[in-house]
């Protein structure tokens, strides 16, 4: 749990810190921030625009057709006067004319201007200064905000206000419809991701080109509504355009240049056109030969024509494809913001290792980047990307950091300390529970093992040291792989002797059967070894093995600074006694009657070998072999035992001394000398048939 309140720990931090991050918007998370949200346009590729919004493009083709640019202004108005023969609506036009050209050449243009009746001029606000002339002033004023809604307490406008601008000369404005000015204003990064809509000049409002465009196509005033944090949009008749408090509109880019319907100026010129093509239009005309320089890199193209930008507004406003950034948005970027770093944190608290959390740190990421994309395309939100992730990744670093510094640290250390000697799926355990290893235990249930070799130290005092160390080595390195292949856990090793336990620390189904499985195999890998040891003049071995099954005390037992994983209890005693007997009963797998309970009918043959009270121990024990080997004589043992208990001590003596003749069965050896003592010495008329041991 302290592991888990950690992980959710680094999940509240990373929370708080990118919330902060949030709120003060460092120019560089904000740049980030910009380049992921252009990468949703790139991948969601280009969409059709509304048709009704056309670019009449002053392109290449037309420059080397018509000439260089600036055009003869008689070529200009033809070209206005064509949009008109053409049906176009409203014909917004990218360009200023700030300075006479001749006089001949201004008054066709303004003739053209008013002959058309539908053209929006535009002009553009500047910070240097710049003498302007007072009519041109005064013809600007009908292009101001006249309506406004202003929340109660709004002391001023959040817009940016300009000293300067060029104005078209007072002959053609006199002429024109509407005049919108054509300012754009890059990010940090240079790249045009908005729409400036209103700026102010000499305290009043004026709207851009494409909102002038907007207010004659749909006729209709332009009312501004202004709260208490800034510009809160325009409403254009029935059509809403939402802004940013400070007057400026993100744009839904259609594609790159020519996404929008576009038709060479030099084709209008000439009208080679259908007659009807560009009926009911709204008409944008501006420059896109890359040579004149209007050039605008958006998120989709490094030279979009700035003609293009007023169209995605205009387009963006008639099909209501605006990317919202309201409260609403506001909100789910707050929840993802504090929400996902504590859901990782939270999920990491759960996974096992580090490629696991890997995974869960790329799921939640994934999952927040298609959330958010499908935000983007399906519902518009323009939502952040760079803070939700930014959590997501300070989480998944602080809290695997942690995992590899401080918990797989010592989960590693331990693993190589305990993987000699305990089963791997206890080191699996330890690895992931590495707390677990403190003082202390629990009671279950268990199967324990003890193996000891016979008449060891005898073979010891026949050896040099490197040859005795050499034997104890091949033998015990089998024995121990046994024990940990059948789920147990290897206790320790006392001198020669092998103590294993079963079901502890971790729940193994069937434990008692694993532990006989272990004792089975053992003396199938002593016949082996005993073969080799033979080949090579050594000396050959002999075990005998103990198991019972019963509640203990395991867990971790010792002092602060050294400790082992053990067992205790009544249950090891009487493994460590069974183990003892089988040098008596000349046996070599000797398990108690509760290990005998758990073991599937059929899965071994046991025979039942005596009724014993063991050292230390008051009640009868009742004794099994589990058999490997001259099963045939089970049958006849078991005759020989019923005359035995039932005190016919000469009839199973016969018994006996056959089945020692014929199998030098140990068991029966020692019935058919315990039949001796008790023909000599008949035991009392109501015995019971149990033996009383005499030493471990």
């Amino acid at each position: 749990m302290k592991k888990r309140l950690a992980f959710l720990a680094f999940g509240l931090i990373a929370a708080l810190i990118t919330f902060v991050a949030y709120r003060q918007a460092p120019q560089a998370l904000q740049q980030l921030d910009y380049r992921m949200k252009d990468a949703r346009f790139r991948v969601r590729g280009p969409i059709a625009p509304d048709k009704d919004v056309v670019v009449v493009a002053i392109d290449h083709a037309s420059i080397k057709e018509i000439g260089r640019w600036p055009w003869s202004r008689e070529v200009t108005g033809r070209l206005i006067e064509n949009l008109v023969s053409y049906g176009v609506k409203v014909t917004a036009l990218d360009i200023v004319f700030s300075e006479p050209q001749n006089p001949a050449a201004d008054a066709a243009l303004a003739n053209s201007i008013a002959k058309a009746g539908n053209v929006v001029m535009g002009y553009f606000f500047r910070e240097e200064d710049q003498a302007v002339d007072p009519v041109a002033i005064a013809q600007m004023e009908k292009a101001t905000v006249k309506l406004m809604k202003v929340a109660e307490g709004v002391q001023s406008l959040p817009l940016t206000q300009y000293e300067n601008l060029d104005a078209n000369i007072p002959q053609l404005g006199a002429k024109a419809l509407d005049f919108g000015f054509f300012n754009a204003r890059p990010d940090g990064d240079g790249l045009y991701r908005r729409s400036l809509l209103l700026l102010l000049y000499n305290g009043d409002v004026y709207p851009s080109l494409a909102m002038k465009a907007l207010r004659h196509y749909l006729g209709s005033d332009i009312m501004m509504e202004v709260k208490s944090y800034g510009i809160d949009g325009l409403q254009i008749g029935s059509l809403r355009i939402p802004s940013r408090e400070d007057g400026a509109m993100a744009l839904n880019y259609y594609g790159p240049a020519r996404s929008f319907r576009t038709v060479s100026a030099a084709d209008v010129i000439k009208k080679r056109l259908k007659p009807d093509e560009l009926k009911g239009t709204m008409a944008f005309v501006g420059a896109t030969e890359i040579g004149i320089y209007d050039i605008r890199p958006t998120p989709f193209d490094a030279y979009q024509p700035g003609v293009e930008l007023h169209a995605t507004v205009a387009a963006n406003a008639l099909e209501q494809r605006f990317l919202k950034y309201d409260g609403i948005t506001q909100m789910q970027e707050i929840f993802c913001i504090l929400l996902l770093p504590i859901l990782l944190g939270i999920i990491l608290a759960f996974m096992p290792g580090t490629f696991a959390g890997l995974a869960a740190f790329a799921g939640t990421s994934g999952l927040f980047l298609v959330v958010n994309y499908f935000g983007f395309t399906q519902g518009l939100r323009d939502m952040t990307i760079i803070y939700p992730m930014l959590g997501l990744g300070l989480t998944y670093l602080g809290s695997e950091s942690w995992r590899n510094l401080v918990v797989e640290k010592k989960g590693r250390q331990l693993k190589k300390a305990f993987s000699n000697y305990v089963s791997p799926d206890l080191v699996r355990e330890i690895e992931k529970n590495p707390d677990k290893l403190v003082l202390g235990g629990e009671q279950r249930e268990i199967s324990i093992l003890f193996s000891d070799i016979r008449g060891f130290t005898t073979v010891s005092e026949s050896l040099t040291p490197p040859e005795l160390v050499t034997l104890l080595n091949e033998y015990l390195s089998p024995m121990t792989r046994i024990v940990l292949e059948e789920k147990g856990t290897l206790d320790k090793f006392i001198g020669d002797a092998v103590m294993a336990i079963f079901n502890a620390p971790l729940d193994v189904p069937g434990h008692a059967e694993h532990a006989c499985v272990a004792a089975v195999k053992m003396m199938e890998e002593l016949t082996r070894l005993n073969v080799g040891f033979t080949e090579r003049g050594m000396h050959t071995l002999d075990i005998g093995v103990g198991i019972n099954t019963g509640p203990a005390v395991v867990g971790n037992m010792g002092a602060d600074i050294r400790f082992d994983y053990t067992a205790i209890g009544d249950s090891v005693n009487l493994a460590s006694r069974l183990e003892g007997l089988n040098k008596y009963y000349g046996s070599h797998i000797l398990v108690s009657e509760d290990t005998r309970k758990q073991i599937p009918e059929g899965r071994f043959t046991f025979r039942e070998v005596d009724r014993v009270r063991v050292k230390g121990k008051h009640l009868p024990v009742v004794m099994y072999e589990l058999m490997i080997n001259n099963l045939e004589l089970l049958p006849r043992f078991e005759e020989g035992l019923e005359k035995y208990r039932t005190q016919q001590f000469t009839a199973a003596q016969v018994v006996f001394n056959q089945l020692a003749s014929d199998y030098a069965d140990g068991p029966s050896k020692l019935y058919s000398c315990r039949c001796d003592e008790y023909l000599a010495t008949p035991p009392p008329a109501d015995w019971d048939g149990v033996y009383t041991a005499k030493s471990k």
